[in-house]
């Protein structure tokens, strides 16, 4: 008994973490250009300020690690299991390629592009965590509205710095 609950444990501590390295990963490409390409870009009004980034995308891997730890815990079919892996790997790395284009590139449209990408998959991991998990699937909602106003913030540089 004590073992199984030991084995939850760690399995929920890995896919907390396994979320989290998306945010580390892309803040290495942040802090290329957070101080001198960041500031020269001509933002929208509602642009959020900067503080305000790390608390929401450390909430949102919160949510999407828990979502995952959701998925990794259930006793599904392998094959769904393993579909549900494939489209949360390949949305949690256009996460980070995002953050690779927008700030290590400094290039906003294709960045533009690249997110678009990212929603759809997002929506995608969404309908396959909702085949096997409801609740894993409602806690990326969150991830979705953040990534959509993402998507029109970035859109709108596109259009102001081009």
């Amino acid at each position: 008994m004590r073992e199984g609950k030991i084995k939850i444990a760690l399995l929920l501590m890995a896919s907390l973490l396994f979320a989290q390295l998306a945010g580390w990963f892309g803040a290495i490409f942040n802090v290329v250009s957070l101080d001198d390409w960041y500031p020269t870009l001509v933002k929208p009004s509602f642009n959020p300020p900067g503080w305000l980034f790390g608390p929401v995308w450390t909430i949102l891997f919160l949510l999407m690690g828990y979502a995952l730890f959701l998925i990794l815990k259930g006793q599904w079919h392998k094959r769904q299991r393993n579909l549900a892996m494939l489209v949360f790997i390949i949305q949690w790395l256009l996460n980070i390629g995002w953050s690779f284009i927008f700030f290590g590139l400094q290039n906003p449209l294709l960045a533009f592009l690249e997110i678009i990408i990212l929603w759809l998959t997002i929506m995608w991991n969404i309908l396959v965590f909702y085949r096997l998990n409801k609740t894993a699937a409602y806690l990326l909602l969150p991830y979705l509205l953040w990534v959509t106003f993402a998507l029109v913030l970035n859109a709108n540089i596109v259009v102001l710095n081009y």
